[in-house]
Formats: structure tokens, sequence, C-alpha cells
């Protein structure tokens, strides 16, 4: 298990952009199950929507995302490196997330040739899938990115 203050030595993101609360599994290079809590006090619920707040999908597929990159960064041959979000495919949003619900967000790594790779992933709620995608990701060092030649 990674609590929060690991999942922060991993990941570049910070709040309001972590989307992930806890790793409860993990086999680094391989797979991860994380937590998101859905609380009211999330910024995005001021629009989308005030009167019926759910969670916005490309949020979901963010949450997922991070769970992907815990899994890729916590391999010590990545520590002077970054994941970077490279594409999605086959996304399905299968029903809302609320405030007050807990998604667990299930990833696994499907192949990983070079510096690119995709996951497969899926969020789920009580049980229920919420959301599922494949995702692809691109690992570079820091300092190439900074130079401009991607990301």
């Amino acid at each position: 298990m990674l609590r929060v203050e690991e999942v922060i030595r991993l990941l570049p993101h910070r709040y309001p952009f972590l989307l992930i609360d806890r790793i409860l599994e993990i086999e680094p290079g391989r797979r991860a199950r994380g937590i998101k809590n859905v609380s009211i006090n999330e910024p995005f619920f001021q629009g989308h929507f005030p009167d019926q707040p759910i969670m916005p999908g490309v949020l979901i597929v963010e949450s997922m995302a991070q769970v992907g990159g815990v899994i890729l960064m916590s391999l010590p041959e990545n520590r002077d490196k970054r994941a970077y979000f490279a594409g999605m495919d086959k996304v399905r949003f299968r029903r809302p997330v609320f405030p007050g619900d807990t998604l667990v967000l299930d990833v696994e790594v499907l192949w990983h040739r070079g510096s690119f790779g995709r996951v497969r992933a899926e969020a789920f709620v009580c049980e229920q899938l919420a959301a599922e995608a494949e995702l692809s990701y691109s690992i570079m060092r820091i300092q190439e990115v900074s130079r401009g030649n991607g990301g």
C-alpha cells in the first residue's frame, strides 16, 4: 500500500489535480489498484453541475492515468524520468460518479516497448463499472521535456 505522501513522491501532480488518494495494491511495472475519494469539496463540482454534481468523465480517465503513472514511476530505472499521458482508446463511461463515491481504480500494463506503452484501466464504484479505457504513455527523462522535446 502507498499512502498519498508516497504517491506525491512518484507523481508531479498536486492539489487540485492529484486525483488519487491511495494505492491499495501495487506490482511495480505491472499493475496497481488505487482509490479516489470523491468529495463535494472538489473544485470541479462548482461548475459540473451545480444542480446535479457529477465527476467529469475526463477526470475519471485522468485518475486512471495517474494510477498508471504510479505503476511506471515505482520502477527504480524510472527515477529520473516522468510518464506522460500520450493517448486514449476504447474509452467508455458506464455510470456517473457522485460526491461521496469512492472510485476504485484498477490499472494493468498491457505492453511496454522502449519508452512507449499501453495500460488497460477500469474505474469502479460499489463494484459497478463506472469507466474503462486503454491509455497510452511515453516515458521521458525530465531534462528532455524541459528542453521542449515532447510532453
